[in-house]
C-alpha cells in the first residue's frame, strides 16, 4: 500500500475511485431513465419501453448509442464556443459534487469538513450552464427559456440552502459524514432528522423539484410552451449531456434527501447492519417519489411557481431557522435538535 499513499500512486488510487463512481452512477441512470419511463406508463396504463433488449431493459442504451451518432447541428448565427460549452459544464458540474457524497463509513472521494459548502459552491455554477446554452443558441425561444430557467434555480437555491441551514443547526458540522453521525441512535428510523425536522423535508422534497426543472415545475423546458426551452436548438451528443446533467442532479438530490433526513447508510431498525446498500435503496425511493409526482401532478403556472419559492417557502424556511436555533441553543424536545459533537 505504501505506492498508493504519496506521488502518482496516490493520484491513480484517486483518479480510480472517481472513474469508479462516475461510471456507477452513469450505469445508474441508464436503468433510473427506463424507470421513470416505466412508472410513468405504468401510471397511463401503457407499457412504457418493452422492445430492446428484455422487457426493454436496454432501451436508454439505444437511445444513447441513437444520440451518439447523430449529427452535430450548431444554428449558423450561435456563438460555437459557448454552444458547445454549455453542455458540457451542464454535465461536468453534477459529476464533480458526487465527491463528497459518503456512501459508507469511509466510502468517500474527498471527506471534507465544508462538504455542504462545496455542494453550495458547485450548484450554483450550474445555472451558467443554462443561460450559455439559451444565449449561445442565438434564438428568441432558448433565450426564454434560460431566462426562465435561471430565475428559477436561484429562487428555490434559498430556500433549499436555509432548509439545510437548519440541519447544520443540528448537527453543528458541514461535514456529510458527521451529518449522517448524528443522526446515529437506539431508536433506529426515529433517530434520524427526518422527524424532528419533519415539515422541511416536504418543502425540500418539492424545492428539488423546482431545482432540477422536474414536472410539475419543468416550465424552462415545457414542450407546449417555450419548444424544450433553452435546449431546442441542441440535438445529438450536447442534447444528451443535457439530459443526462439533469438526471445526475435529480438523482444526488435524492441522495441529499437521504443523507441530510433518513440517515444515509445507517439502517432504518436496529440491530441490523449499516451499509452502502441501504443508501441505495432510499435514494432509488426518492428517484420513485420523483417519477411519481412527474405523471400524476399539472404542470404550475409560471408565476404560481415564483409566487410558492418567494412568498412561501422562502419565509418558512427562514422562520424554521430560527425555531431551530432556538430548540437546539436550550436543548427543547429532548435534545432532538441538538446533536453538536455525535457525528464525532
Amino acid at each position: 500500500m505504501g505506492f498508493f499513499e504519496h506521488g502518482f500512486g496516490l493520484f491513480l488510487l484517486i483518479l480510480g475511485q472517481c472513474l469508479l463512481v462516475t461510471v456507477f452512477i452513469l450505469v445508474c441512470l441508464a436503468f433510473l431513465m427506463y424507470a421513470d419511463r416505466k412508472i410513468w406508463a405504468a401510471v397511463q396504463l401503457r407499457r412504457g419501453p418493452n422492445v430492446v433488449g428484455p422487457f426493454g431493459l436496454l432501451q436508454s442504451f439505444a437511445d444513447f448509442l441513437k444520440y451518439i451518432v447523430k449529427e452535430i447541428v450548431i444554428p449558423a448565427g450561435a456563438d460555437k464556443t459557448l454552444f458547445l460549452l454549455a453542455p458540457m459544464i451542464s454535465f461536468v458540474l453534477p459529476v464533480i459534487v458526487w465527491a463528497v457524497i459518503p456512501w459508507a463509513p469511509g466510502w468517500v472521494i474527498s471527506d471534507m469538513n465544508v462538504g455542504i459548502l462545496f455542494i453550495f459552491a458547485i450548484s450554483s455554477l450550474h445555472v451558467y450552464a443554462i443561460i450559455m446554452g439559451g444565449w449561445a443558441s442565438n434564438s428568441k425561444y432558448p433565450f426564454l427559456g434560460c431566462m426562465r430557467s435561471a430565475a428559477q434555480m436561484i429562487s428555490y437555491e434559498v430556500s433549499l440552502g436555509l432548509i439545510i441551514v437548519g440541519v447544520l443547526i443540528s448537527s453543528g458540522t458541514l461535514n456529510l459524514s458527521r451529518i449522517v453521525m448524528a443522526q446515529d441512535g437506539s431508536w433506529g428510523l426515529f433517530s434520524w432528522f427526518w422527524l424532528p425536522h419533519l415539515p422541511m423535508v416536504a418543502l425540500f422534497f418539492i424545492s428539488a423539484l423546482a431545482e432540477t426543472n422536474r414536472p410539475p415545475f419543468d416550465l424552462p423546458e415545457a414542450e407546449s410552451e417555450l419548444v424544450a426551452g433553452y435546449q431546442v436548438e441542441y440535438s445529438s451528443t450536447p442534447f444528451l449531456l443535457f439530459m443526462i446533467g439533469e438526471l445526475m442532479s435529480v438523482f444526488f438530490m435524492c441522495a441529499m434527501l437521504s443523507i441530510l433526513f433518513f440517515g444515509g447508510w445507517l439502517s432504518p431498525i436496529p440491530g441490523l447492519p449499516d451499509g452502502a446498500i441501504w443508501l441505495f435503496l432510499k435514494m432509488l425511493f426518492w428517484f420513485f417519489m420523483f417519477s411519481m409526482v412527474k405523471a400524476i401532478v399539472p404542470r404550475y403556472r409560471y408565476d404560481q411557481l415564483m409566487r410558492i419559492g418567494w412568498k412561501v417557502f422562502l419565509p418558512l424556511s427562514l422562520a424554521w431557522v430560527v425555531l431551530v436555533g432556538l430548540f437546539a441553543q436550550y436543548g427543547w424536545f429532548w435534545g432532538a435538535y441538538q446533536r453538536w459533537g455525535i457525528g464525532g
